[in-house]
């Protein structure tokens, strides 16, 4: 909180007076050095934020600290940070607020989002938040997402637990080796099973998730979550049960799905006439430069760590995209906007370059919003999915 005093006293009781949060926590005085650091890993784990000590609990009445508390809990902060693994790095400063009666001193304590994640208390406990409470995370799952928000697990290298080589298309593999150097794997000296550790598709004799996802016989038999789901309604809301068609549910490899993908809108968005003969079937409502890049975005940019599937809407009045997680790390719609990439599965996007028309690192959503500037992109943190939305011309029912 920077500028002047008087500043940071009416940015903290504006602050206070929107009540705890997520990233805002009130201590009247100083809990247990235990709730502190759970709380410190829990906002780091997150999106970070602060506690504001001298506060009183729920109503959020300013009590003010003395020097020596003041001093004393500043202290104790840092210790508690110290003991923080990975170390976290906190900054504290004291807001004073004025009043009729008095002058109250309240600690801030700041605690960034780290970028080393998971972050452990000096007991191996793993914290995050959900809403204004802290939660101790149990589940492997949840774990491994922290790890890959900090780059230090992707989820598209990982092994495939109960898979091998045989799981492979090998005349699929063979072809996008051919591609990407021109020559056939023989002729670079290698055998079929060493070509796939080059690629870094076999390892420790089992399948990465990208190779059972890019080339895999079929994918969604080992990974049956690993799907796009499409419908189309009658109506303009989730909750109405009329189908223009039967809800498909693509399987396959990426490359697979994003075919599907692209097919259903085709046969289910209207085609106008855009200056063509009238014999001629027209273009479609929305730009299918546009689309082709949404999808391939949702395919190769999604959270494999999410054990569910991405789905499209086709509604009378707009077209939904949503994705499994939310954007990585501190990555903004803004940043993907102005084609800022943070890649989540490196793997992916390098297959994707030689096999879709995938456009590059970051130029994707750019290029989707200068051919359809009407897009409205949604980082759903909450709901941990990334929405798009299109915004169509009205259908007739």
């Amino acid at each position: 909180m920077g500028g002047s005093k008087y500043m940071n006293a009416i940015e903290l009781l504006d602050i206070i007076s929107t009540g705890e949060t997520s990233k805002v926590q009130f201590k009247q005085e100083f809990p247990n050095k235990d709730s502190v650091a759970q709380e410190i890993v829990a906002m780091s784990n997150a999106l970070g934020g602060m506690l504001l000590i001298g506060v009183k609990d729920v109503t959020g009445e300013l009590v003010g600290l003395s020097a020596e508390q003041i001093e004393a809990y500043d202290r104790t902060v840092s210790q508690i940070a110290d003991n923080i693994k990975p170390v976290v790095y906190v900054a504290t400063e004291v807001v004073k607020v004025e009043s009729e009666v008095a002058i109250k001193n309240i600690l801030v304590v700041h605690i960034q989002e780290g970028i080393n994640k998971p972050y452990k208390t000096a007991k191996g406990e793993i914290y995050t938040k959900q809403g204004s409470n802290k939660r101790l995370l149990t589940d492997n799952a949840e774990i491994m997402r922290l790890f890959q928000h900090s780059a230090n697990l992707l989820a598209d290298e990982m092994e495939v637990y109960n898979t091998n080589i045989d799981d492979i298309n090998k005349e699929a593999f063979s072809e996008y080796f051919k591609k990407e150097f021109g020559v056939s794997y023989k002729d670079k000296g290698l055998s079929y099973e060493e070509a796939l550790k080059a690629k870094r598709i076999l390892r420790q004799d089992q399948l990465s998730l990208a190779g059972l996802l890019f080339f895999g016989k079929d994918p969604q038999s080992i990974k049956p979550a690993f799907t796009i789901k499409a419908v189309s309604f009658f109506g303009n809301e989730l909750s109405d049960t009329q189908y223009r068609n039967k809800p498909s549910d693509f399987r396959g490899t990426i490359p697979e799905l994003f075919n599907n993908a692209i097919r259903y809108f085709k046969d289910n968005l209207k085609h106008i006439q855009a200056g063509q003969s009238f014999n001629s079937i027209g273009v479609l409502e929305v730009s299918e430069v546009a689309l082709i890049e949404l999808v391939q975005n949702a395919l190769v940019h999604r959270d494999y760590f999410k054990n569910s599937p991405i789905r499209i809407l086709i509604f009378d009045n707009r077209i939904e995209i949503i994705s499994p997680g939310k954007l990585p790390n501190s990555l903004t719609v803004e940043d993907i906007k102005y084609g800022n990439p943070v890649i989540r599965n490196n793997q992916l996007v390098a297959f994707s370059s030689r096999v879709m028309p995938f456009s590059g690192l970051g130029s994707g959503i750019k290029r989707a919003i200068a051919e359809q500037p009407n897009i409205e992109l949604i980082n759903d943190v909450d709901g941990e999915q990334f929405i798009v939305i299109i915004p169509r011309i009205e259908q007739n029912k």
